[in-house]
């Protein structure tokens, strides 16, 4: 079992529910060192004294803020702890709101939180009310010393607390050349537009995470692999020409794509069509059919 990362409790009105803050991720990043290229020695970092240029060790190091140039005020975890005991226990809920409402651009990173003792009961009603009242609540809590606005969102068994971006940490989208949000303005005509619908029908299915997987990280391992067969492991590959790009000017003809993505040939749309000219039905709408067409 994990080791919890914080232990407190939710708190909404006179509510107290204890719990414990577990990681929901774990990254599966490949561990690459970094080499000196004249002898492919690993490269070393030093926490160092920058007065002394003498190395410190973990057991020496505190933190500090700098409130003048080259000034510090000392501040331990107790010191950080004690600034306000409440907000470093808490999990304060400070409303109830549809998860819809919530842009997922505002989301960052996902925990699990879990009763801790005497808080399963507790723990379960607030689950079962979230999942009843399809909403998440959106909370304050305070983790390594910096206050984040969380949603605690019901996910199975579990209650994830998911932090949130404040607004202001969001850059505003109106900064970027980006097409007009209508449509018509967009140059999008009708008949684009269904056959965009027809390909996301088609290609729409039930969520199954589990056949997903990192390709890339596979593929580099399968490159690790067979530099080590080929004794090529010292071997720095020289960077390919860069690939000369299609010009951008040119007008794409998107229906055109669009039927062939949806595999949509003449004969294909002549065995769609026949059905309906026999006054029939077909049971299943074929691949590439676009609605209101006969």
């Amino acid at each position: 079992m994990p080791r919890a990362l914080w232990t407190g409790a939710i708190s909404f009105g006179l509510v107290h529910i204890p719990v414990e803050l577990y990681p929901a991720v774990h990254e599966n990043e490949l561990d690459l060192t970094m080499l000196d290229r004249r002898d492919f020695a690993p490269v070393g970092f030093k926490r160092y004294n920058k007065r002394t240029g003498a190395e410190v060790g973990w057991d020496d190091i505190v933190k500090g803020y700098e409130y003048a140039d080259d000034e510090f005020v000392v501040l331990s975890d107790e010191d950080l702890k004690r600034a306000n005991v409440r907000a470093t226990q808490s999990i304060d809920i400070l409303a109830f709101v549809h998860a819809a409402d919530v842009p997922l651009i505002h989301y960052a990173q996902p925990y699990y939180l879990a009763p801790a003792r005497g808080g399963d009961k507790v723990y379960a009603l607030l689950r079962e009310t979230l999942r009843r009242a399809d909403k998440i609540g959106i909370a304050h809590v305070v983790i390594r010393a910096r206050q984040h606005l969380c949603a605690l969102v019901c996910v199975d068994a579990a209650i994830v607390l998911n932090t949130l971006r404040y607004p202001a940490e969001l850059r505003a989208a109106d900064e970027l050349r980006l097409p007009a949000a209508a449509p018509k303005e967009a140059g999008i005509t009708d008949k684009e537009l269904r056959m965009a619908l027809s390909l996301v029908e088609d290609m729409s299915e039930a969520w199954q995470p589990q056949q997903y997987r990192d390709s890339y990280r596979d593929d580099i391992l399968a490159l690790v692999d067979k530099k080590i067969k080929a004794k090529q492991t010292k071997t720095i590959t020289a960077a390919a020409p860069e690939q000369r790009r299609a010009a951008t000017g040119n007008v794409v003809d998107l229906v055109a794509l669009l039927r062939q993505s949806l595999g949509k040939q003449p004969a294909a749309a002549a065995k769609d069509a026949a059905p309906a000219r026999a006054g029939k039905a077909p049971a299943r709408r074929k691949a590439g059919a676009i609605p209101g067409r006969p």
